[in-house]
């Protein structure tokens, strides 16, 4: 739970934009997002291989 502390007389979009950032910064809705359903390990790690095998084939290309 999300605590954020509001000074007497301070503004409630100011209070609202501080909820917001910490909102953000806890990545509650990427969590919520990633467990909506389940993947296999086998099948992330594929996918990391992809990625991997990808950015190494744009360094390689850089260079």
């Amino acid at each position: 739970m999300l605590i954020i502390p509001v000074k007497e007389g301070e503004n409630i979009e100011r209070a609202l934009k501080k909820y917001k950032k910490k909102f953000d910064k806890t990545n509650t809705m990427k969590e919520l997002r990633r467990r909506k359903e389940f993947v296999k390990p086998s099948v992330i790690l594929r996918q990391e291989n992809i990625r991997a095998a990808y950015a190494q084939k744009m360094k390689s290309a850089e260079q």
